[in-house]
């Protein structure tokens, strides 16, 4: 499966990048045909059912893809893989697809929580550091955990860069312990 999601998220990002297309809104529209399918059970079978006709799926995508309002690249896409049944590839090609596209355009994508709430300036502040480790423009997602007492952690990839105060705290027991 993971051969599958690399194979069409890189050619995806092969024609969002070479029409020029807006990155954010494809980003934007694959995640929610995701949310939709994943969201209903009934749609997911259909999509996924040899036994139902492909003008069918085709039909039940076409509606889908109006409402939403998804561009014909999007709407293209979900159809080649409909057609290849491959739609229960979906959320791992989606994800996959994230990471191309950062990769092609030079951005790793940060978790950041800290214990509180932090400033645009806070923001901007963590997000210059992570970016000067990493060499790569940062698209912080940031989230709230009270228990880290102070400072952030920040997960890049497989990647954790602990600066909070808990954390330091550990170190320090740590070396007291070993040393």
């Amino acid at each position: 499966m993971a051969s599958v999601a690399i194979r069409y998220a890189r050619a995806l990002a092969d024609v969002v990048i070479e029409l020029k297309l807006d990155t954010n809104r494809v980003r934007e529209e694959l995640r929610a045909l995701v949310e939709m399918v994943n969201g209903s059970s009934d749609l997911r079978r259909v999509l996924e059912s040899p036994a139902v006709q492909h003008d069918e799926k085709m039909r039940l995508l076409d509606a889908l893809a109006q409402r939403a309002g998804f561009q014909a690249t999007v709407r293209n896409f979900m159809a080649v893989l409909i057609e290849r049944g491959h739609t229960a590839a979906l959320p791992a090609i989606a994800r996959q697809f994230q990471l191309e596209l950062n990769k092609r355009l030079g951005l790793v994508d940060a978790e950041i929580t800290s214990m509180r709430e932090l400033s645009a300036n806070e923001k901007s502040a963590i997000e210059s550091q992570v970016a000067n480790l990493t060499g790569l423009r940062v698209l912080g997602h940031y989230g709230i955990d009270p228990q880290l007492l102070g400072g952030a952690v920040v997960k890049v990839g497989s990647t954790i860069y602990d600066g909070s105060l808990r954390g330091q705290l550990r170190r320090i027991k740590e070396q007291l312990s070993a040393g």
